[in-house]
């Protein structure tokens, strides 16, 4: 079943297999020699991205869980090569670093992806290779106090900041993980109920800064970025997850939100979706007529 609330079985179906070609054509290309390598770790890390969002995008056409940490190896494969390449173009311009990952406000959209890679890591539970691995490219430790903490679940001896760098939306997470038991439902379901409208920000008053909210902000609206251009690949709150994950939180009051992803936590059992009709086709109405003549 389609666990998206948007996008029909057609729609899911054809944009998953782009996205599987667009990633195949892209490595093909960054695997042999480039015309401009000084851009080369750039358009892997781009593929990176697009793996992740397929990554994603099979969680929301409804693939098993099961199968979702297959494509996790090639995600940190992709990653630690855009590093490297990126390592070897600054030592020969003498340069310290030419990438600088951090989790600021102007940075909303790495904080954002790190998170989601922790919470499938955690929720798909990864090797521990593959989980060193991913906080050596994550990097950031006491940068921010709850990715740190939900880091800790798993690497206890992770050094844990003193700051929340996103207190929209994250601190309503915050105050869920550190609430009583008995009210940490009722927080979890509000940080889910604001943590998409939360992630909005306004458009800077200089018109050359880019907002900071996840590019994905808008894929999916009818009027920016409309289904037919086949860039959403769904809006699940995975930090939710991976907090659920790390602390233990009730998560009763959060299944068959739109934009929980229950399932993930629940890769052996009935869906936390709600089950959604598809549109009976014309062919599909013609066929049922034809055999029931037939009888």
């Amino acid at each position: 079943m389609i666990r998206a609330p948007m996008g029909n079985r057609k729609y899911w179906s054809e944009w998953s297999k782009f996205r599987l070609k667009t990633i195949e054509d892209e490595k093909r290309i960054f695997e042999t020699p480039s015309a401009n390598p000084v851009y080369r770790p750039q358009y892997i890390l781009n593929n990176l991205h697009n793996r992740i969002e397929y990554i994603i995008s099979l969680y929301s056409d409804g693939t098993p869980i099961q199968h979702l940490s297959q494509y996790f190896e090639e995600v940190l494969d992709t990653w630690e090569l855009s590093n490297r390449l990126s390592d070897e173009i600054c030592k020969e311009r003498g340069l310290e670093s030419c990438r600088s990952w951090d989790f600021s406000l102007s940075n909303l959209n790495h904080y954002n992806w790190c998170f989601w890679l922790v919470g499938l890591a955690l929720s798909l539970e990864i090797s521990n290779d593959q989980w060193q691995r991913l906080l050596t490219l994550i990097d950031g430790e006491g940068e921010d106090e709850l990715l740190d903490r939900v880091i800790a679940s798993r690497s206890p001896n992770r050094r844990i900041g003193t700051a929340l760098l996103h207190a929209k939306p994250y601190g309503r997470l915050l105050k869920a993980v550190d609430a009583p038991k008995k009210k940490q439902a009722a927080l979890l379901r509000d940080f889910v109920d604001h943590w998409y409208i939360e992630l909005k920000r306004p458009t800077p008053k200089d018109h050359r800064t880019s907002p900071t909210q996840p590019f994905w902000y808008f894929y999916g609206d009818p009027k920016k970025s409309p289904l037919e251009m086949g860039h959403y690949f769904g809006r699940w709150c995975i930090e939710a997850v991976a907090a659920v994950k790390a602390f233990g939180l009730d998560d009763s009051l959060c299944l068959g939100h739109e934009h929980y992803p229950g399932d993930l936590l629940r890769p052996d059992r009935p869906t936390t979706h709600p089950v959604r009709n598809e549109p009976k086709t014309v062919r599909g109405w013609f066929a049922k007529l034809f055999n029931k003549n037939l009888e």
